[in-house]
């Protein structure tokens, strides 16, 4: 199983639980390492310096049970200078600048039907090649060390159905968006957020995207998306089994070296399969 986790939100964001908390349970499950994760985009935006000085606290606190991250999930439209004391970075695209506003793609089936209607004329595969058009430029812009949660777009598209995401005007520019950034040398994670918290049946990406990312020589991270301590491994035996059927034979993870600096390790697949 994998014991490792570098998706995390917590009471500084959106998540339910302290980072105490969250970093008891992850000891409590064995993990080797946890990275936070506190997101900082038009919504919101922590006190990186009480989130810093908090995770610090942690790491030293933990340091005999477990190996202790400090992260963000930047937005891409975010000013990338709230990631420069982090020791990672995951890129992620929450919203499109429709000429003024800021706003999800991710909020509410509300919002998002009003993106489409006011902004892209109730045509969902413009909003989607807008969306995937931005995302490309996620590495440029955050210079992240791996994508979050690529095809986000359709967060709603299980109630909604508004995206047949096997039409070529939907699969087309997301995987125009997901080469090039292949071709950027940046992972991908496979985020199992919503469907943790059963509000997707399927990952991100889906199982079409990730056998594309395969055969574009794309790598992987596996991520919970955890926004509460009881999830904080959920999905990933599904994750696990979805991204060895898709063709990958390594999961990457995110450790401190005897330095102390982050470096990032390969796992193999089949010895985590074994292991759950």
């Amino acid at each position: 199983m994998l014991r490792a986790n570098f998706h995390t939100h917590t009471a500084f964001c959106d998540g339910k639980n302290t980072a105490e908390e969250m970093a008891e349970r992850a000891a409590a499950l064995g993990f080797a390492q946890l990275g936070f994760s506190g997101h900082m985009d038009a919504d919101i935006h922590m006190d990186f310096d009480a989130y810093a000085a908090e995770i610090m606290r942690l790491r030293e606190k933990y340091r005999r049970r477990l190996d202790i991250l400090l992260g963000v999930e930047l937005d891409c439209l975010y000013d990338p200078c709230w990631a420069e004391r982090a020791e990672y970075v995951i890129g992620s695209t929450h919203f499109l600048d429709t000429g003024g506003d800021l706003l999800p793609v991710d909020s509410t089936p509300e919002l998002f039907r009003r993106l489409a209607e006011e902004y892209y004329g109730g045509d969902y595969y413009r909003l989607a090649k807008a969306y995937f058009a931005l995302e490309a430029e996620v590495y440029d812009r955050t210079h992240c060390t791996f994508v979050g949660h690529f095809d986000l777009v359709t967060r709603f598209n299980d109630e909604l159905h508004v995206l047949d995401e096997e039409d070529p005007r939907y699969i087309g520019p997301a995987l125009e968006a997901m080469e090039y950034l292949v071709r950027e040398g940046v992972p991908f994670e496979i985020n199992c957020g919503a469907f943790n918290r059963e509000r997707k049946r399927e990952l991100y990406p889906n199982r079409r995207l990730l056998r594309a990312l395969r055969d574009f020589g794309g790598e992987i991270f596996i991520s919970s998306d955890a926004h509460q301590a009881e999830l904080l491994d959920g999905g990933f035996p599904t994750a696990l089994r979805t991204a060895a059927a898709c063709g990958f034979r390594c999961v990457s993870i995110l450790k401190h070296d005897e330095r102390g600096n982050v470096v990032r390790e390969e796992l193999a697949l089949d010895t985590l399969l074994t292991d759950s």
